[in-house]
């Protein structure tokens, strides 16, 4: 793959996932493919699990990793074209874009929506600016609308734990919380599930429907008890709402999972992105459970993103180098 946003930059979802768990099972066995090869992660947003795992891969791979949190200390970029620069933005993307493709082999950026302007973040403006003006591959560290590499590595979760010939039921089930978060990870869950031969539902309460680009001819139900019934994996988070954007409509029933409610399941497994706000949007009790696979999405994390760069590194070398490609 060339660039790395979206489950549409992957050829062959499941065997990618698969790829990944083969890799798990022998962690450095391309620790050469990356030699003399540079990962630079550009981080607009705060990270615990993108930014390590993202920088072990690189390791595990032979690569440098070369970090920088843009927000605190790099110049203000300018992302717009053809801007008169006499505000705060010091350097415009255009020329940070080259000088990171100089230096870079890879490059990823984690760049957040801002949750006020839902035309300017679903246009994933800031992450197509870098695209367009990288000559390397760009890799989503997570952007305004979607987690890729969480859902490769949830994706990942699923396969290893299901092991039975009928297709699983995923419920990918809302949850409250104390303020308005991205839809990213709803939004790329659901186009990742798309790919895969499951059965798939998201409920959530009225008012909190994603944008209809990622859940067409999606189940939804609009009832937590009813959807859960028979469900093999519960995945819980919460997203704010996408109309009216940003915002967090009033929920007038109890959404916070519980052992209760888990009984209308089929023993279900429990997931969660992580970071998660502890007997807000999960309790302790499922947090911590024999069915909990939290643990294992976060350890998948790391294997998601040594199959992502590992494929583009293998994209790389069967590219002529640009002083060759006219010999």
């Amino acid at each position: 793959m060339k660039n790395f946003t979206s489950v549409h930059d992957v050829k062959d979802t499941v065997k990618l996932i698969r790829d990944a768990i083969k890799l798990k099972k022998d962690p450095w066995a391309h620790s050469a493919l990356g030699k003399n090869k540079t990962l630079g992660l550009i981080f607009l947003n705060p990270s615990l699990r993108t930014r390590l795992s993202s920088q072990k891969a690189a390791q595990l791979l032979g690569m440098n990793a070369i970090v920088m949190n843009m927000d605190k200390e790099g110049w203000a970029l300018e992302w717009t074209d053809g801007a008169v620069m006499n505000t705060n933005k010091t350097e415009h993307i255009k020329d940070a874009a080259m000088v990171l493709s100089t230096y870079c082999d890879i490059i990823g950026i984690r760049c957040f929506p801002t949750l006020t302007d839902r035309e300017a973040d679903y246009s994933e403006h800031v992450l197509k600016q870098l695209i367009k003006y990288s000559t390397v591959p760009v890799v989503s560290l997570e952007s305004a609308t979607l987690h890729p590499l969480q859902s490769l590595a949830d994706g990942m979760s699923i396969f290893e734990k299901w092991n039975k010939p009928q297709k699983p039921k995923v419920v990918l089930s809302w949850a409250p919380h104390i303020k308005a978060l991205p839809q990213a990870v709803a939004n790329s869950f659901s186009e990742w599930m798309q790919q895969l031969d499951v059965d798939f539902t998201i409920t959530h309460p009225k008012g909190y429907e994603l944008a209809p680009a990622f859940t067409k001819g999606i189940n939804i139900d609009y009832e937590q008890e009813k959807a859960l019934r028979g469900a093999d994996f519960v995945y819980v988070k919460n997203w704010s709402a996408y109309e009216p954007y940003g915002q967090t409509p009033a929920v007038e029933k109890d959404w916070l999972l519980s052992e209760q409610k888990m009984k209308a399941t089929n023993s279900a497994y429990i997931m969660h992105c992580l970071p998660v706000r502890r007997n807000v949007e999960l309790p302790d009790e499922l947090l911590d459970g024999a069915r909990s696979l939290i643990p294992l999405q976060a350890e998948n994390r790391l294997f998601a993103a040594t199959a992502v760069l590992k494929n583009m590194l293998e994209n790389i070398k069967e590219i002529k180098p640009h002083h060759l490609q006219h010999a």
